[in-house]
């Protein structure tokens, strides 16, 4: 069963839809949510991107993401990815918005909306789409990226800046 998602213009305003597959091949703009879980402690969770994916499979990537399906919010699927990816279950009052990216060949041509949540829930990985994961400090994780950036999706680099100077707690 194919996602059907939202074909957006370059405002981000919806003008159609269709299956996924179509979208990639044929480049059209849509949209992704990206959500950086923290923990209480401070540490940001990382997940290893299954092997199996069709794109950028086993790299690490932020702690989930996804597709917003057609008719459905950045928001909602934000919330839905981190229960679906990680089984953390949250409200919208828990996610913060950080950023956003404009579609770009680098990242699939995707209006992307970027989002923080703190959780300290255990997390139960979904194996069909992450292989592993781990938690470390934002100081690691901005070491771990500088001495090894190509372990790293091309999305993640550019939303790390983002999450430089969060207070997960705020």
């Amino acid at each position: 069963m194919s996602e059907w998602l939202d074909i957006v213009d370059e405002t981000d305003s919806v003008i159609g839809r269709a299956p996924r597959e179509r979208i990639h091949r044929e480049g059209h703009y849509h949209r992704s949510a990206h959500i950086v879980l923290f923990n209480s402690g401070g540490q940001v969770f990382v997940q290893l991107r299954s092997r199996l994916k069709d794109m950028a499979p086993g790299l690490w990537d932020t702690s989930a993401a996804g597709h917003v399906d057609s008719g459905e919010s950045y928001e909602a699927c934000a919330i839905r990815e981190l229960h679906e990816e990680l089984g953390v279950s949250i409200t919208g009052d828990s996610l913060k918005p950080v950023g956003q990216l404009r579609p770009h060949e680098r990242n699939g041509f995707e209006f992307t909306r970027v989002y923080t949540a703190c959780s300290d829930q255990t997390l139960v990985l979904q194996e069909e789409e992450v292989e592993d994961g781990r938690w470390v400090s934002l100081p690691e994780l901005e070491a771990w990226m500088a001495q090894a950036p190509a372990d790293f999706t091309d999305v993640f680099r550019a939303i790390r800046p983002m999450i430089g100077t969060i207070n997960p707690h705020d």
